[in-house]
């Protein structure tokens, strides 16, 4: 994920990547495409691993930020992750997506698409938050909310807030065979006990940025987004979010 506004703290400082990067092969020489790519955080990690990247995000201002790194053996386009096809790129060795299954709730469908752009035995790593809104303590009311925007969000086509846990199952329907599964740890999505100050103004700025939560809670969102807040700061938080990571293989 890239910086998150309101925040100085680069989110990769948060993740647990080089835990994911242990189960890929030794990646100098492939070339990898790192779908959702944002400012180019991960390409910079993949990068430095020897890998040629190319990077693809549907944001033209993040591929910008991202080419604005000037990283060697990287290129970024601004596309659709639906229509890879239209890039006509030749197939890649690994394809690496952070935070980006969720929006696409027909997943299954989405990564046997992602699958075409792999040579055979090309390898997939996908890593997805699970129950972003999982925090306790919360009140009724604002639980009952957030969880009414989850269910809304997936009948509308538009995210899946449960996407961490149905990885595998996509992964398998799709045409790859998974060789590693894990629960990665998270000093922003996934945590518990108080929240930093910077995971706060992250927190704050992505609650911020969800205008369709601001409309669909309406007079309530406020109270719902100042209680989530508070919920995080609370010294006896606990987090029932989880960030779900699956390597797997192409096959055939």
């Amino acid at each position: 994920m890239t910086r998150t506004r309101g925040s100085t703290t680069p989110s990769g400082a948060w993740r647990a990547w080089s835990v994911v990067f242990e189960k890929l092969p030794l990646l100098g020489g492939q070339t990898v495409l790192d779908l959702g790519c944002g400012s180019g955080e991960v390409a910079a990690e993949l990068v430095a691993r020897g890998a040629r990247v190319i990077g693809i995000d549907l944001s033209a201002e993040q591929v910008s930020v991202a080419r604005e790194r000037g990283l060697p053996n990287a290129e970024f386009h601004a596309a659709n992750l639906r229509t890879l096809r239209e890039l006509r790129l030749p197939p890649a060795d690994g394809l690496w997506s952070s935070f980006s299954a969720a929006y696409f709730t027909d997943l299954r469908a989405t990564l046997a698409a992602w699958r075409d752009a792999l040579r055979p035995g090309g390898w997939i790593a996908v890593t997805e938050i699970d129950d972003l809104f999982g925090h306790e303590p919360l009140g009724e009311r604002a639980r009952a909310l957030l969880a009414a925007y989850a269910r809304d969000a997936l009948a509308a086509g538009r995210y899946d807030f449960h996407s961490g846990r149905k990885l595998r199952a996509a992964l398998e329907r799709a045409g790859f065979t998974v060789t590693a599964e894990m629960t990665l740890p998270d000093g922003e999505l996934a945590f518990d006990g108080a929240a930093a100050p910077e995971v706060l103004a992250s927190w704050r700025a992505r609650l911020e940025r969800m205008q369709l939560l601001r409309a669909f809670c309406g007079d309530e969102y406020d109270v719902v987004r100042d209680e989530l807040l508070a919920c995080l700061a609370n010294a006896e938080h606990r987090s029932l979010a989880c960030v779900r990571c699956c390597v797997a293989a192409r096959e055939g």
